[in-house]
């Protein structure tokens, strides 16, 4: 997809949040309305046709284009969050990122096996998080799954999509 104004609208920050990272900061698109506007139709686009029951939104950059995505769906939205944030039963699932280790939880009574699930974050990069939200939702066994990301990040030696594996498909707004 790759549209001009938004990838003129992603800010990069050099050596955040360790030396040697280039990060995508994608709060820039989020402040701005045009480019909140753009996703928002090149998201429903992409999925108005596919079914979707429930978007998994992962914390916290995940939430607010996969809130609006819902809304637009007129599906559920899920909340993917850290260890403790949830008010009832989870389960949960750690993984590795290019930081450290992390966990991530959703509640037990989140999907079911009739659910057409979307799975939406800011970034692909390592692909640590997003495995970890796929094994999560596979735990369901939901009809069918999706994943989408507003960046996808190629640069050599960071394999995100290789990492998902086959058997779902993803879709990405901008590719860097």
């Amino acid at each position: 997809m790759n549209n001009q104004y938004l990838i003129d609208h992603v800010r990069s920050i050099m050596d955040f949040p360790r030396e040697g990272i280039n990060f995508r900061d994608v709060t820039t698109l989020f402040k701005d309305a045009k480019a909140l506007e753009i996703m928002e139709e090149e998201l429903y686009e992409l999925y108005k046709d596919k079914g979707i029951t429930k978007v998994v939104g992962l914390e916290t950059r995940g939430y607010v284009m996969g809130a609006i995505l819902a809304r637009r769906l007129n599906a559920g939205f899920v909340m993917a969050r850290k260890p403790g944030k949830l008010p009832y039963k989870t389960i949960q699932e750690s993984f590795t990122k290019e930081y450290g280790t992390d966990t991530i939880e959703i509640h037990v009574d989140a999907l079911n096996e009739n659910d057409v699930v979307l799975i939406h974050d800011d970034l692909l990069a390592t692909g640590g998080t997003i495995k970890a939200a796929w094994n999560l939702v596979k735990k369901f066994s939901p009809k069918k799954c999706y994943m989408n990301f507003i960046i996808e990040i190629r640069d050599e030696g960071l394999k995100g999509r290789e990492l998902v594996g086959e058997g779902i498909e993803i879709t990405t707004l901008l590719t860097m």
